[in-house]
């Protein structure tokens, strides 16, 4: 069964910085997607944040240029760069994953992080 764990949540001021890191374990054959969903205060679903597959890498609007996703596919890890951070990113931050392991299909989620943005 395939694991994700994340940190690098934490508090930081309007304007500031924050690096998220995610870890996928077990047995992994390959990854196909790896991507970061977060969920604010009060909201039902989860929002997409940001993704990467490949060399390719997609951001909601809202995150675009201030955040960065990048991926270590020989240590099956995903990090997520966000800076110039706002209020409202504040959300407990979830890391995603799709790909193959020794069973199958695998669809997994991490246990997320919490990210809050005050002053």
């Amino acid at each position: 069964q395939v694991q994700l764990v994340e940190s690098g949540g934490g508090l930081a001021q309007p304007g500031g910085s924050l690096r998220l890191s995610c870890a996928a374990s077990g047995s992994i054959r390959s990854i196909t997607v790896m991507d970061w969903y977060r969920q604010g205060s009060g909201k039902k679903e989860r929002e997409f944040v940001a993704r990467v597959r490949g060399r390719s890498t997609r951001y909601e609007d809202s995150v675009k240029g201030r955040f960065t996703i990048s991926r270590d596919n020989a240590e099956n890890t995903v990090d997520l760069q966000m800076n110039n951070l706002k209020p409202e990113d504040t959300a407990v931050y979830y890391c995603h994953a799709n790909g193959l392991d020794s069973r199958g299909p695998f669809n997994a989620w991490g246990p997320g992080t919490n990210v809050t943005v005050s002053s």
